[in-house]
C-alpha cells in the first residue's frame, strides 16, 4: 500500500518515501514530511553540489555542508544553483 504524505517541498500530498533514508531524528523527519519524487530531487541535487564543489564524502566538513544544504533544499525551497554552476552544453 502507497503511504502519502504533505510534502513540505511541494506543497502537495504524493507518494512518501518507503522509509527514512537515514537512520535518527532529521531521517524520520524527512521520512514523515517529504516525497519521494522530492527526495529524487534532492538526490540529483545532492550529486551536482558533490560534483561541483569536488566533495569528499567521508569528509566531515562536506557532510556538514551537505545536510545544511539538504535542509535549506527540502525544507526551505531554496533551489540555487551550486556556486560556478555551468550547465552542460546541448
Amino acid at each position: 500500500m502507497t503511504r502519502l504524505v504533505k510534502c513540505v517541498k511541494l506543497g502537495i500530498e504524493t507518494e512518501g518515501l518507503d522509509s527514512p533514508p537515514f537512520p535518527g531524528e532529521k531521517g524520520q523527519e524527512i521520512y514523515e514530511k517529504i516525497s519521494k519524487a522530492a527526495w529524487q530531487a534532492w538526490l540529483s541535487k545532492q550529486t551536482m553540489i558533490i560534483n561541483e564543489n569536488k566533495l569528499a564524502s567521508f569528509d566531515p566538513k562536506a557532510r556538514a555542508y551537505l545536510a545544511e544544504e539538504r535542509n535549506k533544499f527540502l525544507f526551505e525551497g531554496n533551489d540555487e544553483m551550486p556556486a560556478g554552476y555551468v550547465p552542460p552544453k546541448a
